[in-house]
């Protein structure tokens, strides 16, 4: 054998000894080396090939490593691979075969399934070729000897990974090559394997059922893409029908009974395959689910109920669809016998086996919806032909019911409510992935109860009233379980029964009437004290999402607000439901405050002590994370706002309020300026934080400046305002302290408008002291919201920061970063981004004179930065923004009495901005945001065009375009698209202008450098 690199006799023995997992590092390197010798060499593999062919080795890492060997050569260097060498992978993997069939042993595993896809790999590439007969092959060597079964089931699975499996991406010379494998197969060899599977279930089901099992597999993997008849017949149906019964086997028989009855097939047929299942299925006993107690086989069993309700589902719909009046109530019958078993499945105790069946339930119910009124028309249809059956199809009435019907509704009802309850042995203290799954199972419920309201809305308000008040009347001596669910119930019917804008209390009085009396019956019945976290929370949450009961009767409102108030709510044992009903008491306070004014000041009396700011020295968990306090805050803000108190009551309570913030922040301020010990500094600087950001939340009730100088609270926040700002100048921690205040300034422009400006300048100036990019990158909202409300009133300051903040920008963005460092990157991507934005805002809101007054060499720099953000730096985001700005100052200073120098300026680097940024290999426009980049570079050149008129024409034509040597044609073309009154025109030619972009490309002057400056 030529083997130039390795012989035989001199494999490396020692690199082999590091395929041992439990090798020492050196020999493991050593192995890794010689693999890749192995797969380098031209014919180095050929050792491999003969080692497995003769069983050379018998450590089991070596015949692995034998095999990936052999497996890299077949996969990416079959085609480079001589005839001679190809035959000698064939005879190879035929010996190992053989020599399989003569162990005592088989092989492990992890090895036989490597020599699968070793199998499987050479059919792929050789059976369309050299290796037609690969099956037979196979076939007649392995018989049926059970080793040799093993290894050809294996390789079916792996063929079937390699050629059919849909969740594998190929490339579509792969896709178009495993149809032809797939066609070939139908035609030659399907029925032939098709009779080795029914054999070897014979054969294997008593002595090798784990044969028998992969059998199956195979059968239920195959059974997707071959002729069903080949199984889906009396003969091989049976057999597995048989296999239902034999324990070790009826799990797999299961899965592969799912697969023939999820096999698409003419609905009548699908009828009859899974009505003859069922009846042998029902005669053997497997519908007496109560007596079974093995609950993995019922999960299986469950999915192949599911599986056949579903086709018997999908053939009714197409049999309906299609007007076959009488098939299509065949199917329906079929599927209404189905339902005794779906219920028992349904309300099972172990969620998996329910929830393997919802699908069948969730598709019967949507039946229900839509068929059973159009059954009840199905005469007239029969006459009216296929508009009438459409018409009923889309019918959005609620459904006919039989009385059957409402009976397997009304059932499906309790078997739902059964199984929304929680199990006793749920954590609620510590939810794991147990739990997790019985939420997600939740969910699933949740669907089929806003089906059954779809169906039976009726039905479904009275099921749940009878629930509900059932178990509240002794809530005092029923479960936690019991109690929750009830109110779940309850809570679950907002969503089932739709009423706009949460007006459930108005309208349809027979709903109405039932949501009140269970929502009356809920707040007066106590049960807001039952001692278990589920229960509390559901009482809050039901109370929030009902909260118009209140409007209707508000009687209610001081019960149930001390609720939220005392041990039941805010001051609950359980952290979560403190949490939570932080949140909830902030929304019940903004949809009633209304009704709250008596008992403004006795509220805020009672949360006086959730309103402190936590000391970072405290040592003592407090009641409320600051997270929570942020929505105590803004309730206790929302009652001052909108009580009916005079403007002098409003300004003390919001005073008493702010004051304890502001004191505390000025100690903490100081304290911090002091500290050395950076974990304390932190934790200062987070409380401090959090002050800045009640103070903020608090401000969240006005919606205005008006509102604000109604409630007489102007000077309140503008004191906050003087106590914030000192923080800016704090030498440490400088990020967060910054971010918070530069949040209350945001809050401030809206509440306190033109007097929020005084405190803009210094503000500015510290916040642009030793930023970061992040910093800028936060700090341009805050100017540009300025800039945008202010306008003319803030153009001598605009103009006064407007250098120092561009130049702390350039700074920044020329900072050195590590290539690979992409978060920095993006950081700065964010800057340059937020920084031509900050432009765009100048220039749209018509303060072009902040620009413009910056002195000529500082105009010129930024308009390069623009020119060259919009060329050279491939975000189309910024790029589409450039060009805003570039067309908005062509607008502004284009014209006669524009700046001076500035035509040369567009004729010099603005024109050719619009014509090469197209042209940049980065320019996409198969992205969406490149074709909006595309459209305002058009939208450019109309202005320039606009406002420079014939002069630009002229430009073109005799100056640019043919400086690039674009074709006369070419160039009138465009000069003729650019002087359409419509800007369309010249956008759809942009995007198609295959032509002009071919001519620029091939001038050697298409490189024009841009005439920028330094890069920003």
């Amino acid at each position: 054998m030529a083997c130039q690199s390795v012989s035989i006799i001199n494999m490396d023995e020692q690199a082999l000894l590091g395929l041992n997992p439990n090798a020492d590092a050196c020999y493991r390197q050593k192995a890794m080396v010689y693999f890749e010798q192995l797969k380098e060499s031209q014919d180095a593999w050929e050792v491999c090939a003969e080692a497995l062919a003769k069983g050379i080795y018998s450590d089991d890492h070596v015949k692995f490593f034998c095999f990936q060997v052999l497996e890299h050569q077949i996969k990416y260097r079959h085609g480079g691979l001589s005839p001679a060498q190809q035959q000698l992978i064939r005879e190879t993997l035929m010996k190992w075969l053989q020599g399989q069939l003569m162990n005592s042993q088989p092989e492990k595993p992890f090895i036989r399934n490597k020599a699968a896809q070793v199998f499987a790999l050479t059919f792929v590439m050789e059976y369309l070729t050299h290796w037609p007969k690969f099956f037979f092959d196979l076939l007649s060597l392995v018989g049926l000897n059970p080793h040799g079964v093993d290894v050809y089931l294996r390789t079916l699975m792996a063929i079937d990974a390699e050629v059919v499996d849909r969740d594998i991406l190929h490339s579509p010379e792969e896709v178009r090559r495993n149809t032809l494998i797939k066609d070939g197969m139908r035609e030659q060899v399907i029925p032939s394997l098709v009779e080795s599977w029914y054999q070897i279930l014979g054969a294997y089901q008593q002595s090798h059922p784990e044969i028998t099992c992969q059998c199956l597999e195979v059968v239920g993997a195959y059974v997707s893409w071959i002729d069903l008849n080949l199984i889906a017949n009396d003969r091989f149906v049976n057999l597995l029908l048989s296999q239902m019964s034999v324990e070790d086997l009826r799990e797999e028989a299961c899965d592969c009974l799912f697969e023939i009855v999820n096999k698409g097939m003419d609905p009548t047929d699908k009828t009859k395959l899974v009505e003859s299942l069922c009846q042998v299925l029902q005669s053997a006993g497997f519908f007496n689910v109560d007596q079974e107690e093995d609950v993995d086989f019922l999960a299986k069993f469950s999915r192949l109920v599911n599986g056949m309700g579903q086709s018997l589902v999908l053939s009714w719909t197409k049999l309906a669809k299609g007007g076959d009046v009488k098939a299509a109530a065949e199917a329906l019958r079929a599927l209404e016998t189905k339902v005794p078993l779906l219920l028992q499945l349904l309300v099972h105790d172990d969620d998996d086996i329910s929830a393997n069946i919802v699908g069948f339930c969730y598709d019967y119910l949507n039946v229900l919806k839509q068929g059973s009124e159009w059954q009840s028309h199905m005469p007239q249809v029969g006459r009216g032909g296929q508009e009438a059956i459409e018409e009923y199809w889309d019918s959005d009435k609620f459904p006919l019911l039989s009385d059957q019907q409402k009976t397997h509704v009304e059932d499906i009802m309790l078997a739902v409510m059964k199984k929304l309850t929680y199990d006793e042995e749920y954590n609620f203290d510590n939810e794991g992935e147990d739990e997790a799954m019985f939420v997600e199972y939740r969910k699933q419920l949740k669907m089929l109860l806003d089906r059954l309201a779809q169906v039976s809305p009726d039905l479904l308000l009275e099921a749940v009233g009878r629930v509900f008040n059932n178990t509240i009347q002794r809530w005092q001596t029923a479960s936690f379980m019991e109690v929750e669910v009830a109110i779940r119930l309850l809570y679950m019917l907002g969503e089932a029964l739709p009423a706009s804008h949460g007006a459930h209390f108005s309208g349809d009085t027979a709903k109405t009437s039932a949501l009140q009396d269970m929502m009356r019956t809920l707040v007066s019945s106590g049960l807001s004290g039952y001692q278990h976290t589920s229960v509390s929370l559901e009482f809050f949450e039901t109370v929030v999402r009902y909260d118009k009961f209140f409007l209707v009767e508000p009687q209610h409102i001081p019960n149930v607000l001390m609720s939220f108030l005392d041990h039941r709510g805010l001051r609950h044992s359980s952290p979560k439901v403190r949490s939570r009903v932080a949140y909830l008491f902030s929304r019940f306070v903004k949809t009633l405050h209304k009704h709250m004014n008596s008992f403004i000041e006795d509220i805020l009396s009672r949360i006086q002590d959730l309103l402190e700011l936590a000391p970072p020295e405290n040592g003592f968990p407090a009641l409320l994370t600051s997270d929570d306090q942020l929505f105590i805050f803004e309730t206790a803000g929302v009652l001052i706002v909108h009580g009916e108190s005079p403007a002098e009551r409003k300004q003390a309570l919001m005073r008493s309020l702010l004051t304890p913030l502001t004191d505390a922040f000025r100690l903490l301020l100081a304290k911090l300026a002091s500290e050395r010990e950076e974990e304390r500094q932190a934790a200062l600087a987070d409380c401090l934080s959090h002050a800045v950001g009640f103070a903020s939340r608090t401000s969240k009730a006005f919606s205005n400046k008006q509102t604000v100088k109604q409630c007489g609270c102007t000077e309140v926040y503008r004191d906050c305002l003087q106590t914030f700002l000192p923080a800016l100048s704090c030498p440490v921690q400088r990020g967060s302290l910054r971010s918070a205040v530069r949040s209350f300034l945001h809050r401030m422009i809206i509440c306190l408008e033109e007097e929020v400006l005084p405190f803009v300048p210094a503000a500015s100036e510290h916040m642009l002291k030793d930023c970061e990019a992040k910093d800028l990158q936060e700090f341009i909202p805050l100017i540009s919201q300025i800039t945008a409300k202010f306008k003319d009133q803030v153009s001598p300051f605009l103009q006064q920061v407007f250098m120092p903040l561009v130049l702390a920008i350039f700074e920044v963005l020329c900072r050195p970063a590590e290539d690979n460092d992409q978060a920095a990157a993006l950081e700065k991507q964010m800057l340059r981004r937020s920084y031509f934005t900050f432009i765009q805002t100048i220039t749209s809101s018509g303060m072009n004179e902040v620009l413009a007054n910056q002195g000529v060499e500082n105009v010129e720099r930024v308009l390069f930065t623009i020119i060259q953000g919009a060329v050279d730096f491939p975000d189309p985001i910024a790029q589409k923004t450039c060009f805003i700005i570039l067309s908005k100052l062509v607008e502004l200073w284009g014209g006669k009495d524009g700046m001076a120098g500035f035509p040369d300026f567009i004729y010099k680097h603005i024109v050719p901005a619009c014509f090469l940024a197209p042209l940049k290999p980065s320019f996409d426009l198969t992205d969406a945001q490149t074709v909006l980049t595309l459209s305002e570079c058009a939208l450019t050149l109309k202005m320039i065009h606009l406002r420079r008129g014939p002069e630009f024409i002229q430009y073109l034509q005799q100056e640019y375009l043919p400086s690039l040597q674009v074709s006369p044609e070419i160039t009138q073309e465009v000069c003729q698209v650019l002087q359409q009154p419509d800007a369309k025109v010249l956008k759809n030619y942009m995007k198609v202008r295959s032509q002009l972009v071919v001519a620029l490309e091939t001038s050697p002057l298409c490189r024009l450098c841009l005439e920028t400056s330094n890069d920003i």
